[in-house]
């Protein structure tokens, strides 16, 4: 039997499945592996590249073997699918990925440290709590509704929700409103959690001189800063602006086919968080200069005078993205380039 050369990893929550190909492809081992033994079996392996998917877990096996002295290499599981003979099952699974590791073309995520996986809790527990708290004040709304009380949409009508419920000549019935009253506490818990999430954000913003240098770009607040410092991984791996752009899925689909190019709408493909701030702080900058009026001549004025605001909300964002590589890779702040005359 051969040496395998790449070993193709499908992991699981208990049982795992290798496949140990050499370097012209031929087929090693296939191999069952229990949780509990995969990191003895990589010690027993002459050092190799081992390919895994990248989801859940990923990155702490990848972090483990290769401090066994292994090369380890993440596949984004889109990139793994087309690999896939016919029937999908973890021995087809571990193939395709040692397969699609040996392609010389394959792009590979980065493997994330510990302290970079933390530092993405904050902005992970932060959207559960905002998408939690959205969830309160649509039941508060769609209760009220049943009993005949409208209220507009928006979290600056939480305030008259509450008024509602705790006013005392109210016509809703008691047993309601004490159910009601649960999920007032529940609001108002949530909103405290998210407040210190947000001072913690603002706290880290402060002190990352990295931080404090993206926050001179328009659109770009604290959380985005703090996001794009945590998540985004070395900025030197992209190639240039677009290509970071496109690793937050802010770059058109295309459908292009015999010379005709064909562009749809962004792809969302990428890095969602960073992808959805920059797109909030772009709509702020465009609602800004609808209102304001963007500078006479400049790029913004110029979109907003042909093109519909949504699209130039994305526009922006995705300019945003190459201006935050730019800064991230060669340094400085962000100076606002002169209006054409």
């Amino acid at each position: 039997m051969g040496q395998a050369s790449t070993i193709g990893l499908d992991i699981a929550k208990q049982v795992f499945q290798a496949h140990g190909a050499d370097a012209s492809g031929r087929v090693v081992f296939r191999k069952r592996l229990a949780r509990a033994k995969v990191l003895e079996f990589f010690a027993g392996q002459v050092p190799c590249v081992v390919a895994l998917e990248a989801c859940g877990g990923a990155h702490h096996w990848a972090r483990e073997i290769g401090k066994l002295g292994h090369t380890v290499r993440l596949i984004p599981p889109a990139y793994v699918k087309p690999f896939i003979k016919r029937q999908k099952n973890d021995v087809a699974d571990a193939e395709a990925i040692c397969e699609a590791a040996q392609r010389p073309s394959m792009r590979f995520v980065p493997v994330k440290s510990e302290a970079q996986q933390a530092n993405a809790l904050v902005f992970r527990t932060r959207d559960l709590l905002v998408r939690q708290r959205t969830q309160c004040i649509n039941a508060l709304r769609g209760h009220l509704t049943e009993y005949g009380h409208v209220v507009p949409k928006g979290t600056d009508q939480v305030d008259r929700l509450v008024a509602l419920v705790e006013d005392a000549e109210s016509a809703l019935p008691k047993a309601g409103q004490a159910i009601l009253q649960m999920l007032i506490k529940t609001l108002e818990a949530l909103g405290k959690q998210i407040d210190d999430l947000d001072a913690e954000i603002n706290r880290r913003a402060k002190a990352d001189p990295v931080a404090r240098r993206l926050m001179t770009i328009p659109g770009i607040g604290p959380i985005a800063a703090t996001a794009i410092t945590a998540l985004v991984p070395a900025p030197e791996g992209f190639r240039a602006g677009r290509d970071f752009a496109a690793w937050l899925g802010l770059t058109p689909l295309q459908k292009s086919t015999g010379g005709k190019q064909k562009l749809g709408a962004i792809s969302k493909m990428g890095e969602r968080t960073i992808r959805r701030l920059l797109i909030l702080g772009a709509s702020s900058v465009v609602r800004w200069a609808v209102h304001r009026g963007a500078t006479a001549g400049s790029w913004l004025a110029q979109m907003l005078a042909r093109k519909p605001r949504m699209l130039v909300t994305t526009a922006l964002a995705n300019k945003t993205a190459r201006i935050v590589w730019a800064l991230l890779v060669k340094g400085g702040t962000y100076k606002a380039p002169a209006a054409a005359a």
